[in-house]
């Protein structure tokens, strides 16, 4: 096995573990994991942004403003849907966890024409592999929660259930694709090194970063 896969596996395991406990705790080291999470992410962001914007302070300043701004967010939604049933965040992060590795994993067994120039290694394959991929939780989550009584994300059907889990999944690659622009236009690899096998953290979690607002406005709107 391949040593990079091997530590993106064994790295992969620790932060399902680590996630499990901040997930199964309490709310507040759920909000403390958030937290941390978006000051990393931040840092990671910020040093592309300096290497693309040299000497362009006030464009750099006002893309901070943003990212800022849009992590208060990330916290605040995140830790709402901690507030409904636990199956309700699950579900959502399998989502995310099952779009991505479905897609890595698809996309390197069966290649193909690449998806876009902003990522090289994107294929259409990989794509197609995510939102299969994505699928799957659904299915569990109808198997075995669709009776749960006071679900406050209402998934209810099947189609639904389908239809969240593909518009979740296509906001996670997006997500993964907006971070990849950047690094680039930054001319790097990875946003950092804080994750063997996987770079920074901002590498890890692109999609889940988008995933998580996303589906707390449509909680919001729809439901």
């Amino acid at each position: 096995m391949n040593i990079n896969l091997s530590k993106r596996i064994l790295t992969s395991f620790f932060l399902l573990f680590f996630l499990s406990i901040s997930l199964f705790i309490n709310k507040y080291l759920w909000l403390i994991v958030l937290v941390v999470v978006s000051i990393i992410s931040f840092n990671e962001f910020n040093n592309l942004l300096k290497k693309i914007f040299k000497n362009k302070n006030n464009l750099l300043n006002l893309i901070n403003f943003i990212s800022i701004s849009f992590l208060f967010f990330f916290i605040f939604a995140s830790y709402n849907i901690y507030q409904y049933p636990p199956i309700e965040l699950i579900f959502i992060l399998l989502v995310c966890i099952f779009s991505d590795t479905g897609g890595f994993f698809i996309g390197k067994l069966i290649g193909g024409k690449r998806l876009t120039q902003i990522s090289p290694n994107k294929t259409i394959s990989g794509s197609v592999g995510s939102f299969i991929c994505s699928l799957l939780p659904a299915i569990i989550y109808l198997i075995i929660f669709e009776s749960t009584e006071n679900n406050n994300f209402k998934i209810n059907n099947i189609f639904t259930t389908m239809f969240i889990s593909l518009f979740l999944s296509l906001i996670c690659q997006l997500g993964d694709l907006f971070i990849s622009y950047f690094k680039r236009k930054a001319n790097v690899k990875d946003t950092g090194s804080i994750l063997p096998g996987h770079g920074g953290l901002l590498d890890r979690i692109d999609g889940v970063i988008f995933v998580l607002p996303a589906a707390y406005i449509i909680d919001k709107i729809f439901f």
